[in-house]
């Protein structure tokens, strides 16, 4: 079994190669509790996010997961869940 985990590293990764950075944005910083919206991510950014996560990661994210994460820190919650279930089932 795959101890496969999503980081903030991860995130701001994917962020960056799928939305940028908006002018001003540290995301470098300590953002895991910042609003997605006040980095500057809307709601399109954050399905293109989604989308590279699930195919970068073989998971289905389900459009709550991803409504329902409004930051960095639960949207790595809810991508470590849907990793977390896969790993078991595959076992």
């Amino acid at each position: 079994m795959s101890d496969l985990e999503f980081t903030l590293d991860d995130l701001r990764r994917i962020l960056l190669e799928g939305a940028g950075a908006d002018e001003g944005v540290d995301l470098g910083a300590d953002i895991l509790d910042v609003q997605f919206e006040a980095l500057g991510y809307e709601s399109l950014a954050l399905l293109e996010t989604g989308s590279r996560i699930e195919r970068e990661y073989g998971i289905d994210l389900d459009e709550d997961a991803l409504t329902n994460a409004d930051t960095p820190r639960a949207l790595i919650a809810a991508v470590n869940q849907h990793l977390s279930v896969g790993q078991r089932s595959a076992a």
